[in-house]
């Protein structure tokens, strides 16, 4: 059962929320979005997340090098890109897609905040 809150929410942001709980890089929004989100162009999703991150509920983080305390190599979300440079950073497509060296880092990736937390309860 969805929580009250998110029941308030849009659908491309509930999608941005769902990723964000995931701790999925950017692109993967995508799969769950709907039409004509899914197949439109990044630019048209600036404004969702912007106002979700606006609103304290979600980062948006590279992932940076991590090592496990048993030694394997992984990622993690970095530092939050501040909000002053947010709008910059998001406005290059090349961030809403994924990858084509396979590799992660690097890419920005969701996450729920504090009070984002609360809200996908």
């Amino acid at each position: 059962m969805p929580c009250p809150a998110t029941e308030q929410l849009s659908s491309a942001e509930r999608a941005f929320m769902i990723n964000a709980a995931e701790i999925d890089i950017l692109p993967g929004v995508r799969g769950d979005l709907d039409e004509p989100l899914v197949s439109g162009p990044s630019s048209a999703l600036v404004p969702v997340l912007l106002s979700l991150v606006e609103r304290g509920w979600i980062e948006v983080c590279p992932l940076v090098p991590w090592t496990a305390p048993d030694g394997t190599l992984g990622e993690q979300p970095g530092p939050p890109v501040p909000e002053r440079d947010l709008a910059a950073v998001l406005a290059d497509a090349e961030n809403w897609e994924y990858p084509r060296s396979g590799t992660w880092l690097g890419c920005l990736t969701l996450t729920l905040t504090e009070a984002g937390r609360k809200i996908v309860r």
